[in-house]
């Protein structure tokens, strides 16, 4: 059934910004930061994210409600996303049943730019191996490149690159939501106590935005539930929750001061 998004950005922050984080099954935590974000009449008029946060941006930028949102989480299936390759050299699956998904959800591939809210998704140059923000062009590109796991999901062409899952160089794109046009962030890190060597990158980064008084940081902790299955979707968003209203409680939004917006830097693709 296609979705109508209403026009429910009149009373946004044209100044804050969500950045979520990539995670697989992780992801379903965001819907209970958003949750909790309605709850509290917080709407940040800016969203970007990575590879399960890019899906989850993408909703709330399309305009589409929590309620709306967590009904689709709870309803994913990975088929939903990807297929067996019929290309397996590339990867063993293939992205293109977004195409597919997106089609079902708006009845056409909207253009980015055309979304209620700002979006980017990021994801890797492979040659460069520098993060890029896509955030023009059809969203079924952008969120294809955005979860291109090497090896798993096959990396999408788009303007002469070869683009891959953003969480190989920033999982956390707090600086994809300032190039937007953000002051001020809500930074969602999708945490685990059992992080390997492999994000201490990611980890190391965690005290700057710490200490950054333009960000409120929410580290929902996702010990003892499942990555690659949706088993555990209805705890990590309850998880998503709790972690927001701690985060939230222990930092007035309203006392995070507000910088002049960047202009759109080198990161947008």
């Amino acid at each position: 059934m296609q979705i109508e998004a209403p026009d429910v950005t009149a009373s946004d922050d044209p100044t804050l910004g969500l950045t979520l984080s990539g995670g697989a099954a992780f992801g379903a935590a965001h819907v209970g930061v958003l949750q909790e974000l309605a709850e509290r009449g917080i709407r940040p008029g800016i969203t970007a994210g990575t590879s399960s946060g890019a899906i989850v941006a993408a909703a709330y930028a399309a305009g589409f409600d929590v309620q709306q949102i967590e009904r689709a989480v709870l309803a994913f299936r990975w088929r939903d996303i990807a297929k067996w390759s019929f290309a397996p050299r590339a990867a063993l699956l293939d992205s293109r049943a977004i195409d597919d998904a997106v089609l079902r959800v708006f009845g056409r591939d909207p253009v980015i730019e055309q979304l209620p809210r700002r979006f980017g998704a990021v994801a890797t140059d492979l040659r460069t191996r520098r993060a890029v923000t896509v955030d023009r062009g059809p969203l079924s590109v952008a969120l294809r490149s955005s979860i291109a796991v090497p090896g798993l999901l096959a990396p999408v062409r788009r303007n002469g690159s070869w683009l891959a899952d953003g969480g190989m160089v920033d999982n956390v794109p707090v600086d994809a939501t300032r190039a937007l046009g953000a002051s001020r962030v809500i930074v969602v890190r999708l945490h685990a106590k059992f992080e390997n060597v492999r994000m201490m990158r990611t980890v190391s980064r965690t005290a700057d935005l710490v200490s950054d008084p333009s960000v409120v940081l929410i580290q929902p902790e996702m010990e003892r539930m499942a990555q690659w299955t949706m088993a555990d979707a209805p705890r990590l968003i309850a998880e998503g929750r709790r972690a927001a209203a701690a985060a939230l409680d222990a930092t007035a939004l309203r006392d995070v001061p507000s910088e002049p917006a960047p202009t759109l830097a080198a990161v947008t693709a």
